[in-house]
């Protein structure tokens, strides 16, 4: 006798995905564009290598400070209404920076880009959790952060190309309207699973009975799941070493395209295309080993746990690759090394954006994900202030390279000490 026929289930969940990933690849751009336009606004303004390092630092300042805010926001009044407020002001902050007329000027727009940007990966990981069944987590969870990658191969190019036949100020209007146009994207097109009116009833029901997160705002009792999160050591080992990680991450973000210009004699358009290569790199990375390889290994019968935590130790084992751009002074020695760093790091980052949805409550991912993306931009705000006085004290980023690599070894230790399976925590008063 046959089988009954089973229609397969729709696939709009992933066109969620591509919308959440444009959002990231679009506010990456945001961030990116300074450290391609830093060497010429050094010479626009008369910038020290310690003033670029406080532009790039400030960002995160803002970014940083507003992750646990914006984290209760989300689950107090959900990934929609704080989403459009967010991909709005995306805009408005680099409109700001494209008229800025000085380092005040400037300062204060990165400022507005921190506050803007400030709810997106905890948006992003909550929304993922709504519409994706547990055992595709990974692979929808690298969807999105590959896209922080990929956006160095593009936007680097494309910003160092507008910036150096147009200027700077175009550089950041042409990102700036991108922004604008990802907003009205958003608006029209994200609703949450039961709300959305392009989602069958089939693909829903689907998502839902596979362990997707239990949707719904928070009424009251925030501060409260936060108190009671912040006495979890399981909490405190992620944040730790998703701090850690953060601070090479962003190293190579902020520092990568003036590492090049600066050590290896290079021109901005040039530096641009040699750095996409790490970046194009981590991106393969990051969807074929942080997401595909893991949801692979799980579908197949292996331990959800030992999986995700041997692919976040291997692959911040490998970022450890940091220490070899100090012993060469070849443009292309380096490169290799840079993307050996850079693509364990990717292959790590979806394990840690999808930890809060796989082991947060429901009422607590959009916290959980704030207090690590809290710990995580601490070290973003620290690693271009750190680096601008290392180079500007030595000139030279050998003791910045090794300050990075020093940190991911601490932050790999405390992982280890503090994390055990990656399971739920209990939110109690006696966790």
């Amino acid at each position: 006798m046959s089988k009954p026929f089973i229609p397969p289930i729709p696939k709009f969940r992933w066109r969620i995905g591509a919308l959440i990933g444009a959002g990231v690849l679009i506010n990456y751009f945001d961030r990116v564009s300074l450290s391609v336009a830093a060497p010429q606004l050094q010479s626009s303004f008369g910038l020290s290598a310690s003033d670029i390092g406080l532009l790039f630092s400030a960002f995160f300042w803002s970014y940083a400070v507003l992750q646990i805010p914006s984290g209760l926001m989300l689950d107090r009044y959900g990934v929609t209404r704080v989403g459009r407020c967010s991909a709005l002001l995306w805009g408005v902050s680099s409109l700001i920076t494209a008229c800025a007329g000085g380092f005040a000027g400037l300062f204060a727009a990165r400022l507005l880009l921190g506050i803007a940007e400030a709810p997106s990966f905890p948006a992003n990981s909550k929304a993922t959790g709504y519409w994706f069944p547990t055992k595709e987590r990974a692979t929808s969870t690298a969807l999105f952060d590959a896209a922080a990658k990929f956006s160095n191969v593009i936007g680097v190019p494309l910003v160092a190309i507008t910036v150096t036949h147009a200027g700077w100020r175009w550089g950041f209007g042409l990102v700036s309207a991108l922004s604008f146009l990802y907003f009205g994207v958003f608006y029209v097109f994200y609703r949450d699973p039961s709300r959305h009116p392009r989602l069958t009833s089939p693909e829903y029901q689907y998502i839902t009975g596979n362990g997707a997160a239990t949707e719904g705002v928070r009424a009251a009792g925030t501060l409260n799941v936060l108190a009671l999160l912040l006495r979890s050591r399981k909490l405190w080992g992620v944040s730790i070493g998703f701090a850690a990680y953060g601070y090479c991450f962003y190293f190579f973000l902020t520092w990568l395209p003036g590492y090049l210009v600066q050590t290896m004699h290079m021109s901005i358009l040039r530096s641009a295309g040699l750095a996409a290569i790490p970046w194009a790199c981590a991106t393969v990375s990051d969807l074929l080993f942080g997401g595909w390889l893991i949801d692979h290994l799980i579908d197949r019968g292996h331990d959800a746990t030992r999986v995700r935590k041997s692919v976040l130790l291997f692959g911040m084992t490998c970022g450890l690759a940091v220490f070899g751009a100090t012993t060469t002074t070849s443009p292309a020695v380096a490169v290799f090394w840079i993307s050996i760093a850079l693509s364990g790091l990717a292959a790590a980052a979806p394990v840690w954006w999808s930890v809060p949805s796989l082991i947060a409550p429901s009422s607590g991912v959009g916290t959980m994900a704030g207090i690590m993306n809290f710990a995580n931009n601490i070290m973003g705000a620290l690693a271009p202030v750190a680096t601008g006085f290392i180079v500007g004290y030595t000139h030279s980023f050998a003791g910045a390279f090794l300050l990075a690599g020093g940190v991911l070894l601490g932050g790999m230790a405390i992982f280890v000490l503090l994390v055990g399976r990656l399971e739920s925590i209990c939110v109690t008063p006696s966790d």
